[in-house]
């Protein structure tokens, strides 16, 4: 399945007329360039999952670095890394509901 159309699927089944007005998920340019996803995991039943921080530097165009901090997924990467971004968090996401 395509990358965006799952995370929609996964905002849409956390959606619960209370997570996304308080919550959610930010997809942002970066001026260096590159990318910014914030994907708020409180109140989900990821938010207490453990996530191996990781940090990839290819190139300075070609560079992602993926962690959680205050219950949020945050990746960060070059201006053509925001599709591996996405799919790391829903690998990661897909592997946790596997086990």
């Amino acid at each position: 399945m395509n990358v965006v159309l799952w995370l929609e699927d996964w905002f849409n089944g956390n959606c619960n007329d209370d997570w996304e007005h308080g919550y959610g998920i930010q997809i942002v340019t970066l001026d260096n360039p590159g990318w910014s996803v914030d994907i708020s995991l409180v109140d989900t039943d990821i938010e207490h999952e453990s996530f191996s921080a990781m940090e990839i530097e290819r190139s300075d165009e070609n560079w992602l670095h993926c962690f959680i901090e205050d219950g949020i997924f945050k990746g960060r990467g070059g201006p053509k890394n925001l599709g591996e971004i996405l799919n790391i968090f829903r690998d990661w996401v897909t592997n946790l509901k596997s086990e």
